[in-house]
């Protein structure tokens, strides 16, 4: 379990930046070099790279030099791990809602009940 939450650290780090996030998302369309990614953005490359060694690290991307040129792409793989943690806490809180929402009808059968007992008396 330590690994699991040190991952999921990592990842919700990794993607807490709006920068990180629009690199995420530019690489859900495909595999980019470092210098697209660079090109619509007004950051300093050195600050780029930072970005992309944090992802990197977290797992949610991987790089490769391909000649002198360092492509970088999405690890999808990695978001499992998110998607399992975000869907047991989707489950819990809508059981605890459910439970809530079915204490409040009772709640509210009850008053009317006990309403109507008092007009009759």
């Amino acid at each position: 379990m330590p690994s699991y939450k040190s991952e999921l650290d990592g990842i919700f780090h990794a993607l807490a930046d709006p920068t990180r996030r629009g690199i995420v998302t530019r690489l859900s369309r495909g595999p980019a070099s470092v210098t697209e990614l660079h090109g619509p953005s007004s950051m300093a490359l050195p600050t780029l790279l930072q970005h992309i060694r944090v992802l990197e690290g977290s797992g949610l991307i991987g790089t490769e030099k391909v000649g002198r040129v360092r492509v970088c792409a999405l690890k999808p793989k990695a978001l499992s791990a998110t998607q399992t943690w975000l869907a047991r806490q989707r489950a819990t809180w809508e059981a605890r809602l459910d439970r809530m929402d079915a204490y409040v009808l009772d709640l509210h059968r009850k008053e009317k009940q006990s309403g109507k007992r008092k007009r009759k008396a």
